[in-house]
C-alpha cells in the first residue's frame, strides 16, 4: 500500500547508488601513469584514459611546435566521495520532507473528518446536542489564540492616517452593521485607530435607563441564555452547560464551605428559602457598542481575574464547546445588592486586546505568557484575587444603575449571576437583541 502512494522514481534512491559511493571511498586516490613504449591494445587504452589523451595530444601537428614542458596537463577535479555521500543524504531528506509536507495536511483533514463524524454519531446516539469531544476541545485550546489576540490588539492600536480612515472604518461599519449615528463623534476622522473606533462613546441620552426595573441590560448585545442557576451545572446556551463552581471559583468564606449546602445554595446571602439564583448571558458582537454598564445598584467585595484561554464566544462556538466560559480568561466581581448575592463577569475572547475596568487601574488582562501553546492550568484554582472596600479610609467602591463599568477592545460576553426573590420573572427571550438600560426582568407583585 505504501509503494502504491509513494513514487519510487521521485522519493526513493536505489541502494546500488549509495553502495557505489561507499565503495569509491576505499579505492586508491591516484592512478599511476605507466610510460607508453609502443602501440597498446584498445582494451589497455580504454583502461588508461589519461594515457590515451596524452597520445592524442602528442599526435596533433600543432602541438609539436611548442615544447612539451611548457604545457600543464589539466586534470579534471574529482568530487570528494564524502561530500557526494552527504549530498545524497541531503537529497533523500529533502525529498521525504517534501513528501510529508505534501501529504500530511490531507491525512490530518481525513483524521479530523473521521473524528468529527464519530463524535456526531455518539451525540445522536445519546440524544445530546452535537458538541465537541475531549480531543476536539484540546486541539482547539492548543491553537495560538493568545498570540493572535495580542497581535490583533497591537494592530488595532496602531495610528491610522486620516486619508485611510473613511475606507477602513466604512468597510468595518458596513460589514458589522455599525450604527455610527448614535456615537458621540460620528465622523470617521475623529478616531486615530481601530481600537478607538471599537470603544467609541455614545451621545448623551441615546440609552435610557429603565428606573422601574430592578435589573437592566449592562450592554448592547444578544441574549444567549437566561434562567435559574440553582443547580451545580447551569446552561451557557440551550442544551450546553458549565459548572458554576468552575466559573466563580471557591466560596468566599470558610463558613460557606462548611455549611453543608450545595455550592449554589451556599452563595446565597439569605437562607430562609425566599430567594433563588438566576443567570443571564449577553453576547457583544463586533459591531455593537463595546462599553458595558452596571445593571443595578450594587457593591463589589472581591475581584478575581482568571487568566485562561481566549477562545471565541460567538453563539455557534458557545453551543459547540461545553464549559466555554470556564475555560476563557475572565474578570469576575462578586458582591451584594439589595436582594442578596450579585456577580458581574466580563469574559474575554479571541482578538479581545484587553478588558478594561475603569475603577480598577491595576487590572491587566491578556498578558504575555510566552509561547506556552497547549498548556492549560486548572482555571478554577489559578486566579488573582483582590479584596475591595477593605480600607475604611478609602471611599467605598459602589456602582449605581447605569454607571459605566468598563470596555472591551473587541466583542465579548457579559455574564450576570445574581440572587433574587423567587417571584422574579425575566422580560427577555433567548436570541433577542437588547440595549443598555432595557429591562431584564421584574419582580411579580412589586410596584
Amino acid at each position: 500500500m505504501v509503494s502504491y502512494f509513494v513514487p519510487r522514481g521521485r522519493f526513493l534512491l536505489k541502494a546500488g547508488n549509495l553502495r557505489q559511493v561507499v565503495q569509491q571511498q576505499h579505492q586508491p586516490a591516484q592512478l599511476q601513469l605507466q610510460p607508453i613504449k609502443g602501440p597498446q591494445p584498445q582494451a589497455q587504452n580504454a583502461s588508461l584514459p589519461v594515457a590515451r589523451h596524452l597520445r592524442q595530444f602528442s599526435s596533433n601537428p600543432a602541438s609539436k611546435e611548442a615544447p612539451l614542458h611548457h604545457r600543464r596537463p589539466q586534470h579534471k577535479q574529482q568530487p570528494n566521495p564524502s561530500q557526494e555521500l552527504a549530498q545524497i543524504r541531503r537529497n533523500i531528506l529533502s525529498r521525504w520532507t517534501g513528501f510529508l509536507l505534501r501529504w500530511a495536511p490531507m491525512g490530518i483533514c481525513v483524521f479530523g473528518a473521521i473524528e468529527w463524524q464519530l463524535q456526531k454519531n455518539r451525540c445522536e446516539k445519546e440524544g445530546k446536542p452535537r458538541t465537541a469531544s475531549e480531543l476536539q476541545s484540546r486541539i482547539y485550546c492548543s491553537l495560538p489564540l493568545r498570540i493572535i489576540s495580542r497581535c490583533w490588539g497591537w494592530l488595532a492600536a496602531c495610528y491610522l492616517p486620516p486619508s485611510l480612515r473613511p475606507y477602513v472604518y466604512g468597510w468595518y461599519s458596513n460589514t458589522f452593521d455599525v450604527n455610527l449615528s448614535e456615537a458621540m463623534y460620528p465622523e470617521y476622522e475623529h478616531y486615530n485607530s481601530l481600537a478607538e473606533f471599537f470603544t467609541r462613546p455614545l451621545k448623551e441620552g441615546v440609552r435610557v435607563i429603565d428606573q422601574q426595573a430592578p435589573l437592566v441590560s449592562p450592554a448592547d448585545g444578544k441574549v444567549l441564555h437566561f434562567g435559574s442557576a440553582s443547580d451545580s451545572l447551569i446552561e451557557q446556551v440551550k442544551g450546553v452547560s458549565y459548572s458554576i463552581e468552575d466559573f466563580l471559583g471557591p466560596l468566599e468564606t470558610v463558613e460557606q464551605a462548611n455549611s453543608g449546602a450545595s455550592y449554589a445554595q451556599a452563595l446565597k446571602k439569605k437562607s430562609d428559602g425566599s430567594t433563588e439564583l438566576y443567570q443571564c448571558v449577553i453576547y457583544l458582537a463586533p459591531g455593537d457598542y463595546h462599553r458595558f454598564h452596571s445593571p443595578t445598584a450594587w457593591k463589589p467585595t472581591i475581584r478575581r481575574h482568571f487568566s485562561g484561554e481566549l477562545l471565541s464566544v460567538s453563539p455557534k462556538v458557545a453551543g459547540w464547546l461545553p464549559g466555554l466560559f470556564c475555560l476563557n480568561e475572565r474578570v469576575l466581581y462578586m458582591g451584594q445588592w439589595k436582594h442578596g448575592f450579585f456577580s458581574y463577569t466580563a469574559v474575554g475572547a479571541t482578538n479581545v486586546g484587553s478588558v478594561e475596568i475603569y475603577m480598577d487601574a491595576d487590572l491587566k488582562t491578556n498578558r504575555w505568557t510566552g509561547f506556552n501553546v497547549g498548556k492549560h492550568p486548572p482555571s478554577t484554582y489559578e486566579y488573582d484575587e483582590l479584596v475591595l472596600n477593605k480600607e475604611l479610609t478609602e471611599a467605598p467602591k459602589e456602582f449605581g444603575k447605569g454607571d459605566l463599568v468598563g470596555q472591551f477592545n473587541m466583542g465579548s460576553t457579559i455574564v450576570l449571576l445574581f440572587e433574587a426573590p423567587k417571584n422574579f420573572k425575566f422580560d427577555i427571550i433567548a436570541g433577542q437583541k437588547i440595549r443598555v438600560g432595557e429591562s431584564l426582568g421584574h419582580i411579580v407583585g412589586s410596584k
